[in-house]
């Protein structure tokens, strides 16, 4: 666990890192490669996609220096077993992104990787989780399933990038979406609407300087915050949005 430059969390766990999407805007897989520490490693295309590591793996550099590898197969689906107990090992009290560094809840990702996050989650009481995938028809398979913790401090989010990306919402479970990065424009609020049927909504633009950037505009954004303040729901702004909206971004949390 280590500590976040993410506005809307205090500390990362990854236990889970690398992931199979295809995401033009994705910002993990350039840290993973960047900080990959074998040259030799699964590129997530092999029939054994995965990677399951017990212990941390350590390289040496050309001049002799040993470090940890945080990545060490870049950004092919990784399990650091070694890394369950963070929660309970480097702080309480804070409200934790799970896996920053992948989709857990990607159809790659087996199960048991999923069951053995929540457990760790559940053996650090004091925390509060937040998840956030691509693939949020593996949600309702885990709640289905009966898999899918439920209580305050967990929280499950969707990233939904433009309005007709689907959502997880759920009655039994706390729910979000990180509009991030906003590609396309919502509608004002509209009767079982996104807004009304999640908890909280994360907003942020498209970062980076890669070809066909996706500069939002100021009413696509409004149109969410309307919605969801419509509803009586909060909703947090990135810093990312500054350009948009100005420096008066609207910060505001599901919890006290």
């Amino acid at each position: 666990m280590i500590k976040s430059k993410i506005e809307w969390c205090d500390s990362t766990f990854n236990p889970v890192t690398g992931c199979l999407h295809d995401c033009p805007y994705c910002y993990a897989r350039g840290t993973a490669t960047r900080f990959k520490g074998c040259d030799l490693s699964p590129d997530g295309k092999s029939p054994d996609r995965t990677v399951y590591l017990r212990e941390r793996l350590q390289v040496t550099s050309r001049g002799g220096i040993v470090r940890n590898a945080s990545y060490p197969f870049g950004f092919a689906p990784t399990f650091h077993e070694y890394r369950l107990d963070d929660p309970k090992t480097k702080g309480f009290g804070k409200t934790i992104f799970v896996c920053s560094m992948a989709d857990l809840f990607g159809e790659w990702v087996p199960d048991e990787w999923i069951e053995k996050v929540f457990e760790a989650c559940k053996a650090a009481a004091g925390h509060r989780y937040l998840f956030l995938t691509k693939n949020p028809g593996r949600y309702l398979e885990l709640g289905k399933a009966g898999k899918l913790p439920k209580g305050d401090e967990f929280w499950y989010g969707t990233t939904t990038t433009a309005p007709d990306t689907p959502a997880f919402f759920s009655e039994e479970h706390n729910t979000f979406v990180s509009v991030e990065p906003l590609l396309a424009p919502f509608t004002a609020p509209e009767p079982g609407g996104i807004a009304e049927v999640t908890d909280w909504a994360i907003i942020g633009a498209e970062t980076g300087n890669h070809k066909n950037k996706v500069v939002p505009k100021r009413e696509w954004v409004q149109a969410i915050v309307d919605a969801y303040h419509a509803a009586g729901k909060p909703v947090f702004m990135k810093d990312s949005l500054i350009p948009v909206w100005g420096e008066e971004l609207i910060t505001e949390f599901p919890w006290g």
